[in-house]
């Protein structure tokens, strides 16, 4: 189907526990470079006057503020790790400003899993100082959302599977250490594409930087972006060793993606 134009916004794109990170002095983590500042890894997408949220970091208040984001369609999750997650709490404003629920879409094992952290959202209780929100759960199948087709993208997470998502001309894959080929065949033909690549050495459960890199060279996009960044990497020093068409992700980057279709 045809796809609008979007803009995405990066609101996070560091690792789980943000950079600087508590306790560390090392040159990234006391860095003057503003793109060395990484919150906890998500993005926004907007279209035809929505705007659809991937994830709900910990950071999720200081984001939307700082994006001067004001209101909210819908979100959804890519898995249920805290750093995806835990802010969930904080579309509040949202629904008091837009007098109206916010569809949520999740794997079963993802919404089982925000239902059960956030027991007080799903209980039944009618108080107004809670979320109000709609579960919607995902097969894998594609779906609609604002005139916008969103297929979820199967990844693995170290021994676990999770979704990334393709939308029109761009994807977004965060906390991947494989993508199997199934979905790499969902991922041809891309203007954009986000790639988890944590550092150069090799993670359990994340993707480096070469192997990311193999990634782009494979499914070929126009441009590719690393997102979910460690402290390993200083912006300007890792950037400056990548090819034109693929740069690392940082905190406030708007792009624009065509329509398709």
């Amino acid at each position: 189907m045809a796809s609008p134009p979007c803009k995405i916004t990066v609101l996070g794109s560091g690792t789980s526990v943000g950079i600087p990170t508590i306790g560390c002095h090392c040159d990234v983590c006391t860095s003057t470079d503003p793109r060395d500042n990484r919150l906890r890894p998500s993005v926004l997408l907007s279209y035809e006057g929505r705007n659809v949220l991937i994830d709900t970091t910990p950071d999720l208040r200081t984001q939307a503020l700082r994006a001067r984001i004001e209101r909210l369609d819908a979100v959804l999750f890519t898995h249920s790790h805290a750093d995806h997650l835990m802010g969930l709490d904080d579309v509040r404003p949202f629904n008091y400003r837009q007098k109206g629920q916010i569809p949520i879409f999740a794997a079963p094992e993802t919404m089982a899993a925000i239902q059960r952290c956030f027991q007080y959202i799903f209980d039944g209780r009618k108080e107004s100082n809670i979320p109000k929100l709609e579960a919607r759960v995902m097969d894998g199948a594609p779906f609609d959302l604002f005139g916008m087709e969103f297929q979820p993208v199967p990844v693995l997470h170290g021994n676990q599977m999770i979704y990334g998502f393709r939308f029109g001309g761009a994807a977004y894959l965060t906390d991947h250490s494989d993508i199997p080929e199934t979905s790499l065949a969902m991922l041809g033909g891309l203007d954009v594409l986000f790639l988890d690549a944590l550092r150069y050495k090799p993670h359990p459960t994340h993707s480096t930087v070469e192997r990311s890199m193999r990634t782009v060279e494979r499914l070929g996009p126009r441009r590719a972006y690393f997102t979910h960044i460690c402290h390993d990497l200083a912006h300007e020093r890792a950037e400056s060793m990548l090819p034109p068409h693929i740069r690392l992700a940082y905190d406030g980057l708007e792009i624009a993606v065509a329509g398709v279709g």
